[in-house]
This record gives structure tokens, C-alpha cells and sequence, in this order.
């Protein structure tokens, strides 16, 4: 499962980010680090960007760059 693929308000753990390598590195500068809970908050008008909160903040994502991080869903 991807980020994109999460409703608002659904909470998934980072397992692996599958971008460029500088897009990788900026996004692990922001905190999202395999193992890493993110919770999508809400959306664009359009549905891109999406908004997640990661490690505290609230930072928003362009959807296709969160397709290409993988997810999986938290233990209830």
C-alpha cells in the first residue's frame, strides 16, 4: 500500500520510499524514516497535495510523489 492510497484520518507506518535519491534524502530529512507513523490529514480541493502529519508536523506531499512511498497500516 502507498501513502496516496490512505483516507484521512487512516494511519500507516513507513516501510520504504521508492524516489530519486534527492527527493529521498529531503524526505528522510523531514522525518519520514522507515518504521515512522504518518497519518494522512486531509486533501487539496482537487486531491493533490495531501496533507500528513509526520513526527510532530503537519508538511503537505504531492501525490504522485506519495505513491512511491510504501506503507503499512498500523496494529489496532
Amino acid at each position: 500500500m502507498s501513502l496516496s492510497e490512505l483516507k484521512p484520518g487512516e494511519i500507516g507506518i513507513i516501510k520504504d520510499i521508492n524516489c530519486d535519491e534527492k527527493l529521498t534524502k529531503r524526505l528522510l530529512a523531514l522525518g519520514f524514516i522507515q518504521g515512522t507513523e504518518i497519518k494522512v490529514q486531509t486533501s487539496a480541493p482537487f486531491g493533490d497535495p495531501i496533507i500528513v502529519h509526520v513526527k510532530g508536523c503537519n508538511m503537505a506531499i504531492r501525490k504522485k510523489d506519495a505513491n512511491k512511498i510504501s506503507l503499512g497500516l498500523e496494529a489496532i
